[in-house]
């Protein structure tokens, strides 16, 4: 059996089977972008952008540590299109709201990745 590293992986299955599962587990009415990582095939990009009038909008990278686990780094966090301080109490709250998220979409995604 090959191990996790010499795996061959399909980036672009890999971002259709999280932009179909994604949204169902961030809250209703976010919206969610998934897309491969150029840099990284076994990564992808995701960005969240909040529901109502808060215009926050979180930017991910999501990298497969092996075949069932990920590490989720944000990348930016915006409001209204400008970068913002993300340290405040309430952002931070959202920010490991989305990483729970993420973990629980590679989990239900499991059967994809883990050969």
């Amino acid at each position: 059996m090959a191990n996790f590293e010499d795996r061959q992986w399909d980036q672009d299955q890999l971002v259709d089977a999280w932009q179909r599962t994604l949204p169902e587990m961030v809250n209703d009415g976010d919206r969610c972008e998934v897309m491969g990582d150029e840099a990284d095939e076994k990564a992808i990009r995701v960005t969240i952008h909040c529901a109502g009038h808060q215009m926050y909008e979180f930017d991910f990278k999501v990298a497969y540590v092996d075949g069932r686990e990920v590490s989720v780094e944000l990348i930016d966090a915006e409001k209204d299109n400008v970068a913002i301080d993300e340290r405040t109490d309430m952002l931070q709250q959202l920010i490991r709201d989305y990483t729970r998220h993420l973990h629980e979409c590679a989990q239900a995604l499991r059967q994809l990745t883990h050969a």
